[in-house]
């Protein structure tokens, strides 16, 4: 028998606790508002899925939120640390997370309330226990992120057990023969680490080259291993099928079948507009971006709101922890002046 249960009302519901989801909810508290974040993992769910070795592009300083310095003994941060400072901010500032619990459903409300910041929005989520829950909000912030909704290839065997759409680490390829999907960041590092564990690894992208988004310093390190044929690269080339211990690829020599127990598709991920589809937020077919003023973060529905990267669209490389993180600001500021008026 499903229980459910109905929580206190807030001013701010968030759907997504990553760093931009984080960062808006210090806002909103900071401003004295109410606030309670979802998340169907665990806080900053998308950098714990990063490489286990990984370090950061930006500084420390650039990663952090709400006034809490980051330090690190080094010049860049690794995953390890900004794992440790995003949960020591949330601590900080005793963020109410519900953690592994999955927003369902969010539909729009009538109260008639003479309350300033009255109830507009119910969110239905369901726990890992099998809870539902039912939180009445005024506002509701969308900053769900960008890891997970993969971009399937739609081949067969992409559902075997043997296949990723991340990558966390070399070891459990030593000696292995892995296939890597795709030419930008994430699939080069991968392949080169791939190979520091001394896996056999073959690296495919269906165009030419690899992305011109490349990092120009581990261009030519990736472009050596594939001169030296220690990476084996197939450009212009499509996986069309998945088998146990094979991949079959179509490129310019034709039909090839691989050796593979271990595949690795990073291609990507789309972002996760269900719910602003759901309520009604028009999202541009062409670039994928939901309609909103990147001055506010507000959505043409009252109270809806954007952080994060889901204000993107498709080109996730427009919005970073560094330029999104700026983002509950704007919405707090709107959402307090809203209700002034």
């Amino acid at each position: 028998m499903t229980t459910t249960e109905t929580t206190p009302f807030v001013d701010l519901a968030i759907v997504g606790a990553g760093p931009c989801g984080l960062a808006a909810a210090v806002a909103a508290t900071r401003a004295g508002l109410s606030v309670v974040l979802f998340d169907r993992g665990p806080i900053v769910a998308g950098i714990a899925s990063y490489p286990t070795y990984m370090t950061f592009f930006s500084t420390a300083e650039r990663l952090s939120i709400g006034g809490v310095p980051f330090v690190v003994a080094d010049e860049k941060p690794t995953r390890r640390d900004a794992l440790a400072y995003y949960r020591a901010v949330a601590s900080h500032y005793n963020l109410p997370v519900r953690q592994y619990e999955t927003v369902e459903q969010v539909a729009a409300i009538t109260d008639h309330s003479e309350a300033a910041r009255p109830a507009r929005y119910v969110l239905t989520s369901r726990t890992r226990g099998g809870a539902e829950r039912v939180t009445r909000a005024h506002a509701i912030c969308v900053a769900t992120g960008y890891f997970g909704r993969p971009n399937l290839l739609g081949v067969p065997g992409e559902d075997l057990p043997h296949v990723r759409h991340g990558y966390t680490e070399g070891h459990y390829a030593w000696r292995e023969s892995v296939v890597v999907v795709g030419g930008g960041n994430s699939a080069v590092d991968a392949a080169l680490e791939l190979l520091r564990s001394d896996a056999h690894v073959h690296l495919v992208h269906m165009e030419a080259d690899l992305d011109r988004g490349v990092k120009p310093w581990v261009r030519p390190v990736i472009a050596n291993r594939m001169h030296d044929e220690s990476i084996i690269a197939h450009f212009g080339s499509r996986v069309t099928r998945i088998d146990p211990e094979s991949v079959t690829i179509e490129g310019p020599d034709g039909e090839q079948q691989i050796a593979a127990t271990q595949v690795y598709l990073l291609t990507g991920y789309l972002p996760e507009t269900g719910l602003l589809a759901e309520l009604g937020v028009p999202i541009d077919e062409v670039t994928g971006i939901p309609t909103h003023d990147a001055d506010t973060m507000a959505t043409p529905l009252p109270g809806v709101y954007l952080a994060g990267v889901i204000a993107s669209g498709f080109d996730a490389n427009k919005i970073f922890i560094e330029n999104g993180r700026d983002h509950g600001e704007l919405i707090v500021a709107h959402l307090l002046a809203a209700s002034a008026r």
